[in-house]
């Protein structure tokens, strides 16, 4: 009677109606949805980082003092191949979650593909690297006669194993995105306590020093992998893996929705020689030693907002695939809110307990370490207060796929900043400059990125919404 819905109109029209569903579905237990992400990502991440925290512990009453400051000297190379994996992994990640909320499955497929094809080749270049030029890296980081062999060492193995490190990332990413934080978590933490008990096997019944704590953690990410792989078995997933000819022109989509992640990690990776190298001229060793205790934790502080941050990306990417700015400013609200509380509580723990914290990583009981050390985690910390609002909101805008903004916030914090302010500061108040440094680097990026969230949410998100 009334003739026929023209094909454009009529998928149009069920499109539309697909959106519709997806801001109910997404608005009707935000709050429910962003605790059991948030909470899940962010256990998940402090025990990866805990790999690292696990080997400054072992070393430290194995190997003692030149020991710890080897690995420190190596830890840029693990933020390196970390961040080489998130930047696949979360890049990759946020475009399969658009596609999925938009009904392009068989799209979004592809694009995991293509990830787990890049990352495989990004880290044999990285193995190749290992064997043929540790000695050489370590050298360019900072190690001295003392340390050299150590630090040659721990650099590669790491970097040998750089393959599963890079697969085990895009994987977890990937898992979280196809609606199983509790297996991304899950296969976080089993990779975290095997390293810990493997370094325990290695440092103490073999006695293998530091290759042994670099293989340890080295054998974490394929634990992980192992735990991950039962998401394939799942009736209710639709990630699944396609092995087809490489698709070039993917690349660089995902290379600029995770550059932030990589320059997260890179920065850290930047910072860490930066300050080695100035704590080597002014307090040698033993202040590269302290600097490790501080540094160290430091990551694992470090991890509680990245796991937040990673947490709230699949709801953030679900919401702006769907076009609602009204539930993506609301999920990063409650992830503003809770990296807020959440730098209080640390930097409270770290303020009262900094004695005991530091004895049990100084077991040599050296005073200068002490002091340093203590000084460090009082002066240093301050900056997480800015750091968890910093981290949000750049994974909130590389998730929305604001990646210029993204780009300079990171960047900002990574680089511009932070370089120059330490070898000034360090000339003016030796280490107290070098530890504010870094606060005054996370102030003044707050400052900064509160002006390009609020542009670009009204630039970019309110020209998306849809009416409901």
């Amino acid at each position: 009677m009334f003739g026929s819905i023209p094909l454009g109109l009529s998928r149009n029209v069920s499109e539309h109606l697909f959106i519709l569903k997806g801001v109910f579905t997404l608005s009707v237990s935000l709050l429910r949805n962003f605790a059991k992400y948030a909470s899940l990502n962010i256990l998940g991440m402090v025990s990866v980082s805990c790999y690292i925290l696990a080997d400054t512990y072992f070393v430290a009453h194995n190997l003692g003092a030149t020991g710890l400051a080897a690995l420190n000297l190596s830890i840029p190379l693990y933020s390196v191949i970390h961040g080489i994996g998130l930047m696949i992994g979360i890049g990759g990640a946020t475009r399969y979650s658009i596609l999925q909320s938009q009904a392009e499955q068989k799209r979004a497929n592809k694009v995991f593909a293509t990830a787990l094809q890049v990352g495989i080749v990004i880290g044999l270049l990285l193995a190749l690297l290992g064997l043929l030029g540790s000695n050489r890296l370590a050298g360019w980081l900072g190690a001295d006669t003392s340390t050299l062999a150590m630090t040659r060492t721990y650099l590669a193995t790491i970097l040998l194993f750089a393959p599963l490190f890079i697969t085990n990332n895009i994987v977890q990413a990937f898992v979280r995105n196809d609606h199983n934080p509790r297996l991304a978590m899950l296969a976080m933490v089993a990779g975290s306590l095997s390293n810990i008990l493997l370094d325990y096997v290695f440092m103490y019944i073999f006695d293998l020093g530091m290759f042994g704590a670099a293989f340890a953690t080295s054998l974490a990410p394929l634990i992980g992998l192992c735990v991950l792989l039962f998401h394939f078995r799942s009736p209710h997933r639709k990630l699944a893996i396609t092995w087809e000819k490489l698709k070039w022109k993917l690349i660089p989509d995902l290379f600029s929705l995770g550059t932030s992640a990589l320059i997260l990690e890179l920065s850290s990776a930047a910072v860490l020689i930066t300050f080695n190298l100035v704590i080597l001229g002014l307090e040698g060793n033993f202040g590269v030693a302290a600097y490790g205790i501080v540094a160290n934790l430091g990551l694992v502080a470090m991890a509680v907002f990245t796991g937040l941050a990673q947490g709230s990306q699949p709801l953030i990417s679900r919401a702006h695939g769907i076009k609602s700015s009204r539930l993506t400013r609301k999920v990063r609200g409650y992830a503003l809110k809770t990296a807020l509380i959440m730098a209080v509580l640390i930097y409270l723990t770290v303020l009262f307990y900094s004695e005991q914290i530091v004895a049990a990583f100084n077991t040599e009981q050296h005073m200068e370490i002490s002091r340093l050390a203590k000084q460090g985690l009082s002066l240093y910390f301050l900056g997480f207060l800015f750091l968890g609002i910093n981290i949000v909101v750049t994974t909130y805008l590389s998730a929305t796929e604001q990646v210029r903004d993204a780009f300079f916030i990171a960047m900002a914090r990574g680089f511009v900043i932070i370089i120059p302010l330490v070898l000034v500061l360090s000339q003016v108040w030796g280490m107290a400059g070098v530890w504010l440094a870094f606060v005054f680097t996370e102030c003044a990026v707050t400052v900064f990125t509160a002006g390009a969230s609020r542009l670009g949410t009204r630039n970019h998100l309110k020209s998306q919404e849809i009416s409901i």
